[in-house]
């Protein structure tokens, strides 16, 4: 008898019981993996952002800095302060019109809105009921938000 009849006569023994084995444990296998694999219906629904309350306050005070800032600022100040602000007012307005599924652009990066369209996406968004305040100089038509 040579090695390999030895060989077959093993794999021929023990196939049965390898394969009976599988069947009666696989079930508990497959158990054991589904229970630690993460399931998409067990996650909570995670919103893409901050919740819309704060997204309207940070929207609001922002804005009020930057009717402070354009009253107030020495012409040295002022470029840099109001363009800073007014980069952070279009984060938080394309954040907010994303909340409220507002039509507007996404830059392609933070503080690339033109002035057009951030009065427009402010206008838009106070359209689809976030309060802003009414009387900002510089982002108002006709005095009104």
């Amino acid at each position: 008898m040579s090695l390999l009849d030895v060989g077959k006569l093993v794999i021929v023994t023990l196939t049965p019981t390898l394969v009976g084995t599988a069947v009666i444990c696989a079930p508990r296998v497959w158990a054991r993996i589904a229970r630690a694999w993460p399931d998409r219906a067990d996650r909570e629904p995670r919103p893409l952002g901050p919740p819309i309350e704060q997204l309207a306050a940070d929207l609001r005070r922002l804005l009020r800095l930057h009717d402070e800032l354009t009253r107030t600022a020495h012409a040295a100040m002022l470029a840099h302060r109001v363009w800073a602000v007014e980069a952070a007012i279009g984060v938080r307005a394309v954040e907010a019109a994303r909340a409220l599924d507002v039509p507007h652009r996404t830059p392609a990066k933070p503080g690339d809105l033109t002035r057009a369209e951030l009065v427009a996406l402010l206008h838009g968004l106070a359209e689809a009921g976030l309060v802003l305040p009414a009387a900002i100089r510089h982002f108002t038509r006709n005095g009104r938000l």
